[in-house]
């Protein structure tokens, strides 16, 4: 471990000190990268950052090759650096003459099929033709997944080093004698120190680019080091939950690069629009359309990372059943998120939730998941079997050994039931979009008779026997749960993102009751007032210091004085449905004897 620290402080030291250097030397040589209408930076910005990162990884790796032994640490993957530097000098190629997207990718499979004859290939099949062809694959796609991301500052960078701490840590955990080990985690630490090094210049606000000749670099790199490690299998699974766990492991270490480039690639092919062509739809550009700063986005891309990776970490150390259920409701919850940014409108055309979108494919998805139901009854279909699932993992301490037959005997009959009740009970019958806590009854009745029912089948069928009460009292608990979350995962989205970044004038809302609690709804969903809540001001003392709606109840018109010193109120606005002409003249006076610059209106509820 002092070997690989060593060299990746030196990386680390290398990238801080160059750098600094290569931004200057971009500066005078022109290679600026200028806004454009298709790009997200607003200010010239110095490129030619992959040089600095390709620099300190060369100079350490191999100044540690050398130190550590090269024929052992250094020989082994000479073919693979030799490649990296092959790819980042077509990335820099591109950087400086601008090269036809086609070309490019010709330039890039070349260079991994010669790879690919040193013996750096994936090995998730018996068949060694297919292994080839998916390697060939997943390196072309993983190096321009990285490539696509590099859309906001410190984006690529930072999934990249994320990504490659949790790929150190997998190997590190799980050595394998003559497969990685040493050799290929000293190159990873290099790679780790130069981004991290990198990431210092180019995290919001960036005062340079790596261009593609450092994302294609870091992508090839990454890339390869994923699919030459361990592919031991934990616990001594069976051979398909260990080719599951192979495959696994890479994709969910590099889950954010996959999923945006295949989440822009579908939105695209759907609009219409090439895939190669530049624009601000992805992932990081519609979380900042819905309100989040630039900073925050790339955090938030950086959480989902983290958690991509510790749940890769966790399959090698937990069993196949419990590393199931946590990956289904992780990927459940990462659906609903990135169907929450898919309706965020960023083209020109219609949405393709629009009740008239364009295009061919589009109306046969919506009329297969939105008008039919078919997505809410499939979502339906596996949260019964994850739960249910679940429900006997915590009855039985995680394993639940030769109680599995009666899982298997019985999720048919829980899963007709469920299904059943929910139909009986409307739950297809409401928009899912439109949810609100009030439809939490309707799904609480059919959730508990689609409990109960199985019990009095099984009890008919076979007396019970050999079944758990304690089994069907966690699956209501679990289901209710699952469903109500994903029922109002996008209003709570929604809800969640409007509160956390609301902007425009800060007024503060006279009165807390039915009416105050109207004009909130109002504001949070008006964006044209361009008015932000800061809280209530209520004369009632048992709800003064408590939140009505989230919001803090600040004080009665006695505190007001107070209330204006400690928040940046501009507006105050009555919600009496009485007498509020007589609290704005007495609000006015007080203002007026502090000489305070607030506007007073009062809220006006009008049925023509």
């Amino acid at each position: 471990m002092r070997l690989y620290l060593s060299f990746f402080g030196i990386s680390f030291a290398l990238a801080l000190i160059l750098t600094p250097f290569i931004r200057k030397l971009a500066v005078k040589s022109g290679q600026v990268a200028v806004p454009r209408d298709n790009r997200w930076h607003r200010k010239d910005t110095a490129l030619l950052g992959g040089v600095g990162i390709f620099s300190a990884v060369i100079i350490a790796w191999f100044s540690g090759a050398l130190w550590a032994g090269w024929s052992v640490f250094g020989q082994p993957y000479l073919p693979m650096v030799l490649c990296a530097s092959g790819i980042f000098l077509l990335g820099l190629v591109d950087d400086i003459f601008n090269m036809a997207p086609q070309h490019k990718l010709a330039g890039q499979v070349i260079i991994t099929a010669i790879l690919l004859l040193f013996g750096f290939r994936l090995g998730w099949t018996d068949a060694k033709t297919l292994d080839l062809v998916l390697s060939i694959l997943w390196i072309v796609g993983i190096t321009n997944a990285f490539n696509l991301l590099d859309n906001m500052d410190g984006l690529s960078c930072g999934i990249a080093f994320i990504a490659g701490v949790f790929l150190f840590l997998y190997y590190y955990l799980n050595p394998a004698p003559g497969a990685f080990s040493g050799p290929g985690l000293l190159l990873l630490c290099t790679y780790l120190g130069a981004i991290l090094g990198f990431l210092v210049y180019n995290f919001n606000p960036a005062s340079i680019f790596m261009g593609d000749a450092g994302s294609l670099f870091i992508g090839f790199v990454l890339a390869c080091l994923a699919m030459t490690g361990n592919t031991s299998a934990a616990g001594g699974e069976s051979r398909f939950f260990h080719l599951l766990s192979v495959i696994l492991i890479p994709v969910l270490i590099l889950f954010i690069p996959i999923l945006d480039t295949g989440f822009v690639s579908l939105m695209r092919k759907l609009f219409r629009r090439p895939i190669s062509q530049g624009g601000r739809d992805h992932s990081s550009h519609r979380l900042v359309a819905i309100g989040f700063s630039e900073k925050k986005a790339v955090l938030v891309l950086y959480a989902f990372s983290v958690a991509s990776g510790l749940l890769a970490l966790a399959i090698n150390r937990l069993n196949a059943g419990t590393s199931a259920v946590l990956i289904v409701l992780y990927l459940l919850f990462v659906l609903f998120f990135w169907i929450y940014l898919a309706k965020v409108k960023v083209y020109s055309e219609k949405s393709i939730i629009s009740d008239h979108p364009s295009g061919r494919i589009t109306p046969l998805l919506i009329e297969m998941t939105y008008r039919r139901r078919l997505l809410e009854v499939l979502l339906d279909l596996v949260l019964i079997t994850v739960a249910y699932y679940t429900a006997y993992l915590l009855r039985f301490e995680g394993d639940p050994g030769l109680n599995f037959d009666f899982f298997l005997k019985s999720l048919p009959i829980v899963i007709a039931c469920q299904i059943s009740f929910f139909f009986l009970f409307g739950v297809y019958r409401g928009v899912c979009e439109n949810t609100s806590a009030r439809y939490l009854i309707s799904y609480g009745k059919a959730i508990t008779a689609g409990t109960i029912s199985p019990i009095l089948l099984l009890l008919f069928l076979y007396r019970f026997y050999s079944f758990s009460r304690a089994v069907f009292v966690i699956y209501w608990g679990l289901m209710l749960l699952l469903v109500s979350l994903t029922r109002l995962s996008f209003r709570l989205l929604e809800e969640g993102v409007r509160r956390e970044n609301q902007k425009g004038k800060p007024v503060l809302v006279y009165g807390a009751g039915l009416g105050g609690q109207m004009l909130l709804k109002e504001i949070e969903t008006n964006k044209a007032l361009s008015m932000t809540i800061k809280g209530f001001m209520d004369d009632n003392r048992d709800i003064q210091r408590k939140r009505v709606c989230g919001y803090p109840v600040l004080g009665g018109i006695n505190d007001l004085e107070k209330i204006l010193r400690d928040q940046p109120v501009k507006e105050i606005i009555i919600s009496f449905r009485e007498n509020s002409a007589d609290k704005r003249r007495e609000i006015k006076k007080i203002l007026e004897s502090l000489s305070a610059e607030v506007d007073v209106r009062e809220m006006k509820l009008t049925i023509n």
